[in-house]
Formats: structure tokens, C-alpha cells, sequence
């Protein structure tokens, strides 16, 4: 397409609007990331010389192309919503100006950027929602979609308030907590557990949490107790059990009492293995005595929404608004802002309209610039930032639109000035 457009001409300033079409099961709003990923990615944009070796000999485009990709840079500008922001649907979360040809070579990497790491987020802050004020730590590497998604993916836990995770390249390329616990193969490379368990204990003395559920999980829990019961003699404690099979609730209570009656008061317990926020929801309104939650596979793959249907839509060419008509496709044309409404510290709704237009009613704009002619305004803000934004917009949003199951919708509504556009441009 690039090579169509050069090649005739048709270079002239072009924007497009990345958003997402309606939600997956049991949302209704979407947590964004990805941003600065995306952003990135536009200042370092290049064709290599090998790239283009590539490309002159695996496709059909022409020399005098090829040529041109070497010159290539972002000249254009970026408007966009923060990182961590709270977006709804067919809501711009970015929006690209540019010279066609540069706008459009780069529609493939921002949707990857920010299509998965909006999709993991919206997945995180829905655990953390469910497990309320009891730690989470994110074990997910292991089942993630490659390395690069696994890192990302501790950085989304991070931004949304988990405690932790167990990736320790994650931990070291974004400064997030690492931590970490046994696994059954430990367990089972001794010849008894007890033995693995006081081994572990003699290692760690000053941060063990014990596996239970390798064997037996009534006789992991009696084989904790001693190794905790021998802990405190030599003046140190065992930090926690971990549970990873079975009936959690059931067994978090019996766990509880054995160890309470054991004097073991001070003993977290952990629950690991296929958890989300439906059954920490339930675990936790049930009244398990659970202190903290791991959650991997689930999480890391977002396992019940795995993709978003995210799109990256020209909506101006050449000072010519246009819009796509496909039949539940539709798009909004030209560049556009949102405007976000609020009341006592509450949503009460968001606006979708022209990008030129004042704020209607007194609402806030969403989008700003943050390239401008091919050059970047300002440094991404690191975790902590991202995770304070967001933890604000995520109190401001109504409960009922949080919900878990069966969320009520928020209000979305075009201004006067872009159902006007709209009407020009279908007349």
C-alpha cells in the first residue's frame, strides 16, 4: 500500500484513529497500556540496509521504493491518551498525524503495542478488583505468549497493584518486586517431604513459604507445622503455606485451624493454581482465610477474553474527513477528541467529538499531544505514576460499570458538532 501511494503522489497528511470495537464478554470499560510501547516504536521507526536487502528480495516492491524506505523517519504528530487511562468504546486512544505513507507503514506495530497490553491490564485490574486488599503476585511467564509478552505482562500486573511477580527479568527491566516460592519438583527430587522442607527452610530461613499439595495436603500441612514449629525455636518464622489444587475454601479453613492450633498464628496462607477474579471473588466472599492469591495462566493470557478487537481506521486525507461504512464497522471520521464528565468524584460520562471543538458542559479532554513534527514533548512516566493514574480514574468510575459480571454500560455520546460531520459526510 505504502508503494502505491509514493508512487503516485499521494503523500499528503493523513490521520488515523486506533480504538476498540465494543468489549469482550462481562466488560465494559478497558484499562489502556502499551502507550509508551507504541510510542517508542514511532521515534526508533527505521529501515535497515538489511531490511531492505529483505524487502528487495522476498517481495515485488520496486527499487526507486526501496530507496526512499531508507530515508525513513516519523515527521508527524501523536495525540493520545496516557497510559493507565480508563477508555470505552469506539473512544480514539491514539490518533496519528501524518504523511500517508508514514501514518500507514505503522498501523501493524501500534495495534500490536497496544492491543495486548490493553487486554492484560483490563485482565489485571479485574483480579485486583477481586482480591480487594489481600496481595497478588503474578506467576505467569511460564504460560505466556513468548518472552516479551511474559515481561510485559508483569509490568501490566505492576501497573494494577500487584505485589510482585516471579519473572525475575521483568523484575529487573522494570523494577518491580520479585518473589518466588518452592515448586512440587523440589519436592519431589527429595527423598521425603519433610526432608525438602526443612531444606528449603535452612536456605530461605528468613522468607519460606512451603508447597503442601505435592502428596497429601493434610500431611503437607502437618509436615509445615514442623518444620515452623522448628523454625521458631531457632528464633525465626515460617512465612506462609502454599496451596495449588483442590478445594481452596475447604482446604484454606482446615489449613487455618491446623496451623492456629499448632500456635502457627502468624502463618500466611497462599492460593495458587487456574485462579481469576471469579473464583478469587468467590473465595473472598465466601470468607476463605486466604492471605494472598498467585495467578498465572489465566491471567497472563487473559484467558477469557484473549484478544481485543481493536482497529486502526484512516479517518482524513488530505483535508477530506471520511469514514468507513461497513456494515457494523462503521467508523467516526476526521481527528477527534474525548471529553470526560464528571460529579462529585464520579464518571457521569464521556463525549466523543471533533478534535477542534471546546469541551462540552464542562467536561475534561482526554487526548494530547505528545509528538509533535516527528519529535517527542516529554519522558514516559514510570510505573508508579502510571499505577496512581489509574488507580484514580479506576475509584472515579461508578461501581456498577466495574462489575464483574453483567456490568451496566457507560454513557458514550457523540457532541452536536460530530454527528454533524457525520451527516455531511453520509449526505
Amino acid at each position: 500500500m505504502a508503494q502505491a501511494f509514493w508512487r503516485r503522489g499521494m503523500n499528503g497528511t493523513a490521520t488515523f484513529s486506533l480504538f476498540f470495537r465494543g468489549y469482550p464478554p462481562d466488560r465494559a470499560f478497558y484499562a489502556v497500556a502499551g502507550i509508551d510501547s507504541a510510542l517508542a516504536h514511532i521515534e526508533s521507526a527505521r529501515f535497515t540496509g538489511e531490511d531492505i536487502d529483505y524487502l528487495r528480495a522476498t517481495t515485488p516492491l520496486m527499487p526507486d521504493f526501496l530507496e526512499a524506505l531508507a530515508d525513513f523517519r516519523f515527521s508527524g504528530s501523536v495525540r493520545l491518551v496516557s497510559e493507565g487511562s480508563v477508555v470505552f468504546a469506539d473512544e480514539p486512544v491514539l490518533e496519528v498525524t501524518a504523511p500517508l505513507v508514514e501514518a500507514q507503514i505503522l498501523e501493524t506495530a501500534l495495534l500490536n503495542a497496544v492491543t495486548f497490553q490493553s487486554a492484560v491490564l483490563t485482565k489485571a485490574v479485574r483480579i485486583k478488583q477481586a482480591a480487594g486488599d489481600r496481595p497478588l503476585v503474578e506467576f505467569g511467564a511460564r504460560r505466556a505468549q513468548g518472552d516479551e509478552a511474559a515481561d510485559l505482562a508483569s509490568r501490566c500486573a505492576a501497573i494494577a497493584g500487584f505485589s510482585g511477580t516471579s519473572n525475575l527479568r521483568a523484575a529487573a527491566r522494570f523494577g518491580i518486586p520479585s518473589t518466588g516460592t518452592m515448586a512440587h519438583s523440589f519436592v519431589q527430587s527429595f527423598e521425603d517431604e519433610l526432608t525438602a522442607f526443612r531444606a528449603y527452610a535452612s536456605e530461605f530461613p528468613k522468607s519460606t513459604t512451603l508447597l503442601v499439595d505435592t502428596y497429601d495436603v493434610e500431611q503437607g500441612i502437618r509436615n509445615a507445622i514442623t518444620v515452623g514449629t522448628e523454625m521458631r525455636a531457632q528464633e525465626h518464622n515460617l512465612n506462609a503455606i502454599r496451596l495449588d489444587s483442590g478445594d481452596m475454601d475447604a482446604l484454606s479453613r482446615r489449613a487455618r485451624r491446623m496451623l492456629d492450633d499448632a500456635g502457627l498464628t502468624e502463618v500466611k496462607i497462599i492460593a495458587t493454581g487456574g485462579l481469576d477474579e471469579h473464583s478469587i471473588a468467590k473465595l473472598v466472599s465466601d470468607g476463605a482465610p486466604i492471605d494472598a492469591f498467585g495467578v498465572g495462566t489465566r491471567y497472563v493470557v487473559s484467558a477469557d477474553a484473549p484478544y481485543l478487537d481493536s482497529v486502526y481506521k484512516l479517518v482524513t486525507y488530505d483535508r477530506r474527513n471520511s469514514r468507513k461504512l461497513s456494515p457494523g464497522k462503521a467508523t467516526l471520521p476526521g481527528p477527534k477528541q474525548v471529553f470526560r464528565t464528571s460529579q462529585n468524584g464520579i464518571f457521569t460520562g464521556d463525549y466523543i467529538g471533533t478534535a477542534r471543538e471546546a469541551p462540552p458542559n464542562g467536561s475534561q479532554p482526554l487526548l494530547e499531544t505528545v509528538f509533535k513534527n516527528g519529535k517527542p514533548k516529554a519522558e514516559p512516566d514510570d510505573i508508579e505514576t502510571v499505577a496512581a493514574k489509574l488507580q484514580q480514574q479506576l475509584e472515579m468510575l461508578p461501581e456498577e460499570v466495574k462489575r464483574l459480571k453483567d456490568p451496566e454500560p457507560y454513557s458514550v455520546r457523540l457532541t452536536p458538532a460530530l454527528e454533524s460531520l457525520i451527516e455531511r459526510i453520509d449526505s
